[in-house]
């Protein structure tokens, strides 16, 4: 590592170890919101903050131990376009009394009853420490743009409310996806999900069946002819959950399924949507019953094709800077804080940072991996070569 480029692995780790400490699972990142923002401050950044925790209140019952999305400002100091770094403070369930663990290898993990954090403190340890360096070595930067983002887990709920004329930058970097260290990913899918009533007529099973009208048949009719899994090479269709009935003895008048489609062309995903409506209400005809399909888009999909500056920047840095034999982008299927970025006009890619099995107990995270994370966001941030 060149040493104008050289990162602290003590204070990497002693900050890793201080983030994940916070209890801050979805709707309840006031604490570590209120620290990260005491150490923005003190490195110089100029700080502000939004409304979204009283939005989320109201959209989420509850919810009071939100805090708002965080706007970190640093004045550059030499010419260059400003870039965008970003980050969330949420974890998944279960969230609550994180111990983080240091292995002799240099592995960190939870105690196994917790997921760790490290999605995405390892996010947050990065621009902090990236940010930490150039204060220390007065770095050359220009103009620095950093979002902290709240309730980004539940389908980027956080980002919803983000102020996004506040920004300047067009493009950006999350730091938010597992995997090696020079890996991006610049496509993300549509996300919407799909809630499905089924109505029959409830009787008695043992003396008049013939009277009811089965919703749970209505269901498993349907169910049965909808393709799930990845039903295309850029669609996926799921459905996780389904609840119904009263008892064993009265014909169900009732179910609900909820579900999921994931699809890299957002008019493609909404359009498997009313293929499945069409399919369920197909099956309720066949037996009598009614039903009622409810879709919500959460996030749109987005593509920042190679050649884009934002890209073709990450992937020289990458392969020049840090050694990265082979830097890759690639296409997830998972949502994040990229999404909306790219749906409101800012260009990002989401950057792997050091975090493994995410959304598990056994997540985990490696101390040299830590390291190389902020020292890739501080080249990043440093950089200016077109």
């Amino acid at each position: 590592m060149s040493e104008i480029y050289k990162v602290d692995r003590d204070r990497i780790r002693d900050e890793f170890f201080k983030l994940t400490a916070f209890d801050s699972e979805s709707f309840h990142e006031k604490r570590i919101a209120s620290y990260i923002k005491s150490k923005l401050i003190s490195l110089g950044l100029r700080v502000e903050e939004d409304g979204a925790s009283e939005k989320i209140a109201r959209a989420h019952p509850g919810s009071d131990e939100t805090a708002s999305n965080i706007y970190a400002y640093l004045k550059g100091t030499k010419p260059g376009d400003p870039i965008l770094f970003s980050s969330h403070l949420d974890t998944v369930k279960p969230g609550v009394g994180k111990k983080a663990i240091l292995h002799e290898d240099g592995t960190i993990t939870s105690d196994g009853t917790t997921v760790l954090g490290a999605d995405d403190v390892s996010g947050l340890v990065s621009i902090l420490e990236a940010l930490t360096v150039i204060q220390e070595k007065h770095l050359d930067h220009p103009d620095i743009e950093v979002l902290i983002t709240v309730a980004e887990e539940p389908y980027c709920e956080g980002s919803r409310f983000v102020e996004y004329e506040r920004l300047k930058a067009k493009q950006g970097y999350v730091l938010d996806l597992d995997g090696p260290i020079g890996r991006a990913a610049n496509a993300a899918p549509s996300i919407i999900s799909l809630k499905i009533a089924v109505e029959g007529k409830a009787s008695h099973a043992g003396f008049a069946p013939e009277k009811g009208i089965n919703a749970l048949s209505v269901a498993a009719d349907a169910l049965a002819n909808v393709r799930t899994g990845r039903v295309y090479n850029d669609i996926t269709v799921n459905f996780g959950t389904i609840h119904g009935g009263s008892g064993r003895n009265i014909v169900p008048e009732h179910v609900e399924i909820e579900g999921e489609i994931r699809g890299l062309e957002h008019e493609n995903t909404l359009c498997e949507a009313e293929l499945i409506r069409e399919v369920f209400e197909k099956s309720a005809k066949k037996y009598g019953g009614k039903v009622i399909l409810t879709v919500t888009e959460h996030i749109h999909s987005y593509q920042v094709p190679e050649r884009n500056k934002v890209v073709q920047r990450f992937l020289r840095v990458a392969r020049e800077g840090m050694r990265c034999s082979r830097p890759e982008c690639i296409t997830t299927y998972g949502g994040s804080d990229a999404n909306r970025l790219n749906e409101n006009g800012i260009e990002a890619i989401v950057l792997a940072c050091a975090m493994e099995k995410s959304h598990s107990t056994e997540e985990y995270t490696v101390l040299y991996e830590l390291e190389r994370s902020a020292e890739l966001t501080l080249r990043l941030m440093t950089d200016t070569e077109e």
